[in-house]
């Protein structure tokens, strides 16, 4: 009986022991907390979907087709055009059940070297330009109502886009629950924006 007894005890206390051990691991593991919401993944979804382009290219479109009815039509194919990628990326996703996004899919077709040239081409060129562009638009329908007879000079519009580049990216660097907060301001304020555009279009369609 006292053997059994000591044998229990000795498990216990080894079992204590690696318990404390698996502890103090998971103490050591340097890793990024989970601080985004369900919320906040959908408005990241959304916000980077709904590209600032939304509110530039409606002017060409008008000026190249030269009417509204064809302008409509455009918009509407390449709505169509859109859809068929998006669910091209949704079949992708889940043939592909691996985090990456495009640099995964690649790296499953084309190997490792064609996999790197899109990863290196997407942070070294088409985010940064993406980044550039969108600050330049933001500053330019910022500025444009303190000038209502033309448009805003070219050096005010490029000093506010680094302005709002550097702020963004400070923000983003502190605080992950700020950088969400303000990716929510804007993808609600994306939203508002365009449900007014279209309510206003349609009321103008109808006339």
């Amino acid at each position: 009986m006292s053997e059994s007894r000591e044998k229990d005890n000795t498990e216990t206390e080894l079992s204590a022991l690696d318990e404390n051990e698996k502890k103090i691991d998971d103490d050591d593991v340097i890793c990024l907390k989970p601080k985004m919401t369900l919320i906040n993944g959908i408005n990241v979804i959304v916000g980077c979907m709904i590209g600032s382009g939304i509110f530039i290219s409606p002017k060409g479109v008008v000026k190249g087709t030269g009417s509204v009815g064809l302008s409509v039509i455009v918009w509407i194919l390449s709505g169509v055009f859109s859809l068929i990628g998006s669910l091209c990326y949704a079949e992708l996703g889940t043939s592909i059940p691996k985090s990456g996004a495009d640099y995964a899919y690649i790296m499953e077709c084309f190997g490792p070297f064609v996999a790197f040239l899109r990863l290196w081409i997407e942070c070294m060129i088409v985010r940064p330009c993406n980044t550039a562009i969108i600050a330049l638009a933001f500053a330019f329908y910022t500025l444009r109502p303190f000038y209502p007879d033309c448009d805003p000079p070219g050096d005010a519009t490029r000093m506010l886009a680094v302005v709002c580049i550097c702020l963004l990216t400070f923000v983003n660097c502190w605080d992950v629950k700020w950088s969400t907060r303000v990716q929510d301001f804007f993808t609600y304020g994306k939203l508002l924006a365009l449900v007014t555009i279209i309510i206003t279009g349609i009321v103008q369609l109808s006339k």
